[in-house]
């Protein structure tokens, strides 16, 4: 699909359109390792976990039709090592951890459901961003990255989509015209990273001119790459990670060891808070949709 520049002013009604369908379809009813990718922004937080920025959404980028994709993974330790993978589950495929974790929970037996739910699969969701304000490094400000984050952040973009009372006008969170800037407010609450003070600013444009707005546009990277297969395993390198992981040849529920305790495992600034689970018909019930970053994990597991 080629979408020129005047078409995604004149048509942007529309395309607010398309992406309501879109998320009402996510209501009623994917990670990427950004560590070492400079395509990717992160927000610092200081030494107590606290951390304040100011990001604009930014729409679909040329020749893609959403603003956001989902990628689902696993991040989990066993006595044959970490499994961290992203699951096949993104693109509504068998995935060998889903597989085991359908037969723990319908086992009936309580322990084997809590081992599902510490093999939970989480949802991250990425889009493009332009940095407005970066307190901590202002040389990212002004220029375009992809922002990994979790269902706590888009709630807050759902929730401008569909505001809750009458005296509130629905925004378009990636509307380069209409949208608004999003400032994100980062604190820890109990030991966990909490995103609940971040809020959107009053509608603007993203630029002063349209020939500013274009420059912008034209930096943004694709999305649907990120969902690329060559990014994900197969079924069977999949079968073959997890079995080496849990150190058994086999997936019977009765030789699974117990998943780490992350509240244990890891040190306060590597843990958020845990997301509600995402529509039933799309998600098991040991699912949570966390936005927890994998890096520590990574620094941890020889994953090769």
């Amino acid at each position: 699909m080629t979408i020129n520049f005047e078409s995604l002013k004149q048509n942007r009604k529309s395309n607010f359109d398309k992406l309501t369908s879109e998320l009402n379809k996510l209501n009623s009813t994917v990670s990427q390792d950004s560590t070492s990718d400079d395509r990717y922004w992160k927000p610092d937080v200081d030494k107590a976990g606290n951390g304040y920025a100011i990001i604009r959404f930014l729409p679909a980028p040329a020749g893609e039709d959403m603003p956001f994709v989902r990628v689902w993974d696993h991040g989990f330790q066993g006595p044959g090592g970490w499994y961290i993978e992203k699951s096949l589950t993104t693109f509504n495929k068998p995935d060998p951890v889903s597989e085991m974790n359908n037969k723990l929970w319908n086992s009936g037996i309580e322990s084997n459901k809590n081992l599902a739910r510490k093999y939970k699969r989480r949802l991250s969701y990425f889009s493009n961003i332009l940095v407005v304000n970066d307190p901590t490094r202002p040389e990212n400000n002004g220029k375009v990255f992809l922002f990994k984050y979790g269902k706590k952040i888009f709630d807050k973009l759902n929730e401008a989509m569909h505001p809750q009372f009458a005296d509130e006008k629905a925004v378009n969170p990636f509307d380069f015209w209409d949208g608004a800037n999003f400032k994100l407010k980062i604190r820890q609450v109990e030991g966990y990273r909490n995103y609940d003070k971040s809020e959107f600013e009053a509608p603007s444009p993203v630029a002063n001119d349209d020939d500013e707005i274009k420059a912008i546009w034209q930096k943004q990277h694709s999305l649907q790459e990120l969902l690329d297969l060559k990014h994900f395993k197969s079924y069977e390198e999949l079968k073959v990670r997890l079995e080496k992981a849990l150190g058994t040849a086999g997936d019977s529920a009765q030789n699974i060891p117990s998943a780490i305790d992350e509240d244990e495992a890891f040190p306060t600034p590597y843990k958020t808070a845990p997301a509600p689970s995402i529509a039933k018909q799309e998600s098991a019930p040991w699912d949570e949709d966390d936005d927890e970053d994998l890096s520590f994990f990574k620094k941890l597991a020889n994953t090769n």
